[in-house]
């Protein structure tokens, strides 16, 4: 089974620690390394691309929308459960400073993530316009939120 399918019971510390290092550590990273640009900006937005598969909610339902995968892709999908941490937290350090932090799931979008979404047929642009949307929020817009592409609320 490819490393990126594969339930906890077949991931190895490997292909969690390499999965970690880009949607985790990455974004701890580069986040950081902006936040002086940031903090000079009169309205400063943090967007972080998660997934919906890191919902913990979702993925615990009795009728998920990802259950169907039966504990699959543990590294990709825990990564992005720790992301979204990472987001309210985030929100919580830097809202006195005027920060919006959010998570956004984009959907399956036919890109090169994997075979399945190369076919998935969802525009990019879409996801995009999520992110946009995000990133121009008004200063009493939300903070500490996970969104769809389309601006529906996702559970954590």
């Amino acid at each position: 089974m490819s490393p990126s399918l594969a339930p906890p019971t077949e991931t190895g510390t490997d292909d969690l620690r390499r999965t970690y290092e880009t949607n985790v550590f990455g974004v701890v990273a580069v986040t950081n390394s902006f936040l002086p640009l940031l903090r000079r900006s009169p309205h400063p937005r943090i967007v972080n691309a998660s997934s919906g598969t890191g919902s913990l909610t979702w993925s615990t339902n009795p009728n998920p929308q990802f259950a169907s995968g039966r504990g699959g892709a543990a590294a990709y999908r825990s990564s992005k459960a720790a992301l979204n941490a990472l987001t309210v937290l985030y929100a919580q350090t830097l809202a006195e400073e005027g920060f919006k932090v959010n998570a956004l799931a984009p959907g399956l979008r036919a890109t090169d993530l994997n075979p399945r979404a190369a076919s998935a047929g969802g525009d990019p642009a879409e996801a995009a316009a999520g992110a946009v949307r995000l990133a121009l929020l008004p200063d009493d817009g939300p903070t500490g939120a996970f969104f769809s592409w389309d601006g529906t609320p996702v559970p954590w």
